[in-house]
């Protein structure tokens, strides 16, 4: 009898440590996943720059695992965060183009009524459905329209702004970027201007984010203007870089300032004994554009806005303790369309068979358990422009030239292209970016005939020497 109560006070026991752990969300881990805006590749401590000072973001890396061949799934940030925030290449969904009022033609949807299709659940909406409070922190640009706004999308609270750049500073009626979806707002349709530089406003609603949730899982997005032009730095900033001048100084202090609301939101977790339980991600939506803010995307070529490397390998940190090993390196290509799986399978998470995504869960990767390639191939597109990218080999199709072919693996910089060499490859990797263009939608809408050649024009600006 004795034996049988000791066995009885021991299950209870268990019962109640299992309990509390799902009532204060002890067993799934809290996610902060951090996003920078334009940075270039080459811009941060942990990517070997030495006139850019990050020293959060590089002991993030010392605690976590750095990624060496991270992709988002487009070159320019409205397509990307549409790819990042559903798990599927944003042409599936028509979301092609940046949606940016004013820029499109008059071929379909224009406007605030280019946004994020209704029909598609977003990382939100999934971790929601797993017993997760969630926050939007910063900028949206999947739609200015009232129906694309983030509380309804899977979001529990926002604080930022519906647009794709504005000012870092209070609207005083002189600050550029003061349209109507540049307001900054508090929930749904509470205007409030800031007197804070504004990624310290972020980084403090991020942290308080975190304090009033301590208690239960939590998903907060903090999803930084920084470092998107206009180039508005703080003074205190700009002194720290007296050997840099113009835009390479404003980007400098911008990024620093960026980096210490990094280290505000990580020291809010240390401090609330949270971190060892929370996975924290850093990223950026897609290349530097260094003709517009001087980032640098060193070795690569190329910049946001095409599908040189430059445009689309973008800086990637993950730290999640005891599960990660710190100051790791990730060799093999990975999506930031794995985001949205590999969060919802550590939530505890099962995907419907109808999720239809093209992210997989990273987990298994990260942790040894499977050693191949996440992924053997991976796609861009924006209009006639394409890539393909087929374990080391990479086809890009231009609409004003012959493919260009490269070996990723012994040319990062796509400096010798091999497409007259190897017709055979160039015919094969044809054949399966045609048939991957096949299961796309049609574009929603369109942007003028003036700025995509302008973008062919930065990319050629931008990229290295070919032999």
């Amino acid at each position: 009898m004795k034996a049988i109560n000791s066995f009885f006070l021991f299950f209870c026991s268990i019962l109640l440590v299992s309990f509390h752990s799902e009532s204060f969300g002890q067993s799934k881990p809290n996610i902060v996943l951090i996003i920078a805006d334009d940075a270039g590749y080459a811009d941060f401590g942990f990517q070997g720059s030495k006139s850019m000072k990050t020293p959060h973001l590089d002991q993030l890396a010392k605690e976590g695992m750095r990624f060496k061949q991270a992709y988002v799934s487009a070159s320019v940030c409205g397509p990307s965060r549409a790819g990042l925030l559903t798990g599927k290449y944003q042409q599936r969904f028509g979301f092609e183009e940046n949606n940016v009022p004013g820029y499109m033609s008059l071929f379909g949807i224009t406007d605030d009524d280019m946004g994020l299709p209704l029909n598609q659940r977003t990382m939100a909406d999934y971790l929601k459905g797993v017993g997760y409070r969630t926050a939007l922190i910063g900028k949206w640009h999947q739609g200015n329209a009232d129906r694309y706004h983030p509380t309804k999308r899977g979001f529990d609270e926002f604080y930022g702004f519906r647009g794709g750049a504005r000012s870092y500073f209070a609207f005083d009626g002189n600050n550029p970027f003061t349209r109507p979806e540049d307001r900054l707002e508090r929930g749904f349709a509470k205007y409030e201007e800031s007197d804070q530089y504004l990624t310290d406003a972020f980084a403090d609603e991020t942290a308080s984010f975190i304090e009033r949730n301590k208690d239960a899982p939590f998903f907060v997005m903090l999803s930084f203007n920084a470092v998107h032009n206009p180039m508005q730095a703080e003074k205190k900033d700009l002194e720290v870089f007296p050997q840099l001048t113009g835009h390479r100084q404003q980007l400098a202090a911008m990024t620093l300032s960026m980096d210490r609301a990094c280290g505000k939101v990580l020291a809010q977790l240390a401090e609330l004994g949270l971190d060892k339980n929370t996975i924290v991600v850093f990223t950026n939506d897609n290349g530097g554009p260094s003709d517009a803010n001087a980032s640098l995307n060193d070795p690569l070529s190329g910049t946001k806005a095409n599908h040189l490397e430059g445009g689309v390998r973008v800086p990637f940190l993950a730290r999640w303790p005891d599960q990660l090993p710190a100051n790791s390196v990730y060799e093999f290509p990975i999506s930031t369309l794995d985001l949205l799986p590999t969060f919802f399978a550590a939530a505890g998470g099962t995907l419907p068979d109808s999720a239809g995504l093209d992210g997989v869960n990273l987990l298994p990767y990260l942790i040894g358990q499977r050693t191949e390639r996440p992924h053997e191939v991976l796609y861009w597109k924006k209009e006639s422009r394409a890539a393909i990218r087929e374990g080391d080999w990479k086809l890009i199709r231009f609409p004003d030239r012959p493919a260009e072919l490269y070996r990723l693996d012994n040319d990062i910089s796509e400096e010798r292209d091999l497409a007259t060499a190897h017709p055979e490859k160039v015919r094969e990797m044809y054949k399966k970016l045609f048939a991957w263009e096949l299961t796309l939608e049609r574009p929603l809408w369109q942007l003028q005939r003036k700025y995509e050649g302008a973008d062919i024009l930065r990319m050629d600006q931008y990229r290295k020497p070919r032999e």
